[in-house]
């Protein structure tokens, strides 16, 4: 390829000349006649070295990857721990801001955190008279989500726990469920490692679910015919596992 380049250029490539040759000198560095002292060990420096046992350890250098996981186990051991102290001190029956009974008492979640006391006890309201509505709040005042909603009848709460799941409050969709502190000796809250169902999850926008479905072939009366068909399932459902209600509250 450097046929291809012009002559400045082949002139860098160009080899270096050769070496002068110089003969060797004729005296030597070192006189092979002269008397050296003779060879000897180290024994006699031992004495000067350092004891062993006087030798600090060395000092123990942390990688990244090893300070990453050193901190991931503390974090998982503090979390356990936690959890373990919320366990033994874990007792619902105890709780004063509890409601009365907890076989009348049903527990709301995914609540709008704007979402006002009168708001939620106006819409369940519907289903039978209200004794005592209860917002969990955290220390600092704001809303956790959740509620629970003692009626003045089982069967009230009953016909609120069947037919209240699944509406809509403030854009949310309510979940509902029978209080299961107090009426289940083995029921956990999540924060202790139990619970029921997921997490709030961030959801798409309106806008980007239409989008895909549209780019799936599906349109909004498709969607609203699915809709309608998990609802009734989820009704039925609903009502094959309510026969047994004296059973489990």
């Amino acid at each position: 390829m450097t046929q291809f380049l012009p002559p400045n250029l082949l002139a860098l490539f160009e080899a270096r000349p050769p070496i002068p040759y110089l003969p060797p000198p004729e005296d030597l560095l070192i006189d092979k006649n002269a008397k050296r002292p003779p060879i000897t060990g180290v024994a006699q420096y031992l004495s000067q070295f350092e004891d062993p046992a006087d030798t600090p350890p060395k000092p123990v250098v942390e990688t990244k990857e090893q300070k990453r996981q050193r901190r991931r186990r503390e974090k998982e051991e503090l979390l356990a721990y936690k959890v373990e102290q919320g366990i033994a001190q874990w007792n619902p029956a105890e709780n004063e801001k509890a409601t009365e009974d907890p076989y009348r008492t049903l527990f709301v979640a995914r609540i709008n955190y704007e979402t006002s006391e009168s708001k939620l006890r106006r819409e369940f309201e519907s289903y039978g008279k209200i004794k005592k509505l209860t917002m969990v709040h955290d220390k600092e005042g704001k809303p956790r989500g959740y509620a629970f909603i003692e009626y003045s009848d089982k069967s009230e709460m009953h016909n609120a726990y069947k037919k209240a799941d699944g509406i809509k409050i403030d854009g949310k969709r309510l979940v509902v469920d029978y209080e299961r502190g107090r009426t289940q000796k083995t029921w956990l809250p999540r924060r202790l490692g139990g619970g029921k169902g997921d997490t709030r999850k961030t959801r798409e926008s309106r806008a980007a679910i239409l989008e895909r479905e549209g780019a799936s072939g599906f349109d909004e009366h498709d969607r609203g015919s699915r809709d309608r068909r998990h609802d009734s399932y989820r009704n039925g459902e609903r009502d094959r596992r309510d026969r047994g209600y004296g059973g489990y509250l």
